[in-house]
C-alpha cells in the first residue's frame, strides 16, 4: 500500500503579530528530517496559491494558523475543519483588509477546480496579539512563541498517525 502524500501548509501574515504563527511553525518544520512524501510549505497569505497546492492529489493537509477560538493565548489546538462544508471551517483571525488567507473560500475554489477534497487538519494557536489594521504587529507574542515547539510535536504526531492507517 502506498504511503499517503501530506502538505503541511503554514499560512499567515508575518505583519499582523501572532497571526505569523503558521508561518513560524512550518519554518522549524523545515529545518527537521521528515518522510519524503510529506511537504512543508509557507503560503503566507497566498490563498489562491494554498487552493492549488491541494488540488495537486494530496491525501492530508495540515493547515498551521492562528486560530481564535476563546482559548488562553498559546493554546494549541488539533481540529478536524469539514473542508466540504466551507461554513464551518475553523475562524481564521487576520481581518480581510489584511489580505489574511480566507480558509473557507481556499476550500471553495478546490471544490470549484473539481478536485477530490482530501483530508484536512488543523493546528492552530489562540494569538495573543495581530496588532490595529493601521500598525499590524511584528514578531510573535510570548505565549504564542513558547507554543512553536508543541506545534511541532503535534504536527509530527498527526504526520506519524498519517503513516500509520496506510
Amino acid at each position: 500500500m502506498t504511503r499517503p502524500r501530506i502538505l503541511v501548509a503554514g499560512v499567515g501574515n508575518i505583519f499582523r503579530g501572532d497571526d505569523a504563527f503558521g508561518v513560524e511553525v512550518v519554518a522549524r518544520l523545515a529545518r527537521r528530517a521528515l518522510p519524503a512524501d510529506v511537504r512543508v510549505v509557507d503560503f503566507g497569505i497566498r490563498g489562491h496559491d494554498l487552493a492549488y497546492a491541494i488540488a495537486q492529489g494530496y491525501d492530508v493537509v495540515i493547515l498551521v494558523d492562528a486560530t481564535c477560538r476563546g482559548g488562553a493565548p498559546g493554546t494549541l489546538y488539533a481540529l478536524e475543519p469539514d473542508a466540504r462544508n466551507c461554513a464551518t471551517a475553523p475562524v481564521h483571525c487576520a481581518s480581510e483588509s489584511t489580505h489574511g488567507v480566507n480558509l473557507p473560500a481556499v476550500f471553495q475554489l478546490v471544490r470549484l477546480l473539481d478536485v477530490s477534497m482530501p483530508c484536512v487538519r488543523l493546528v492552530g494557536c489562540e494569538p495573543l496579539t495581530l496588532g490595529t489594521d493601521e500598525d499590524g504587529a511584528m514578531g510573535l507574542s510570548e505565549p504564542v512563541r513558547a507554543a512553536l515547539d508543541g506545534a511541532v510535536e503535534m504536527i509530527e504526531g498527526l504526520i506519524a498517525e498519517s503513516h500509520c492507517g496506510s
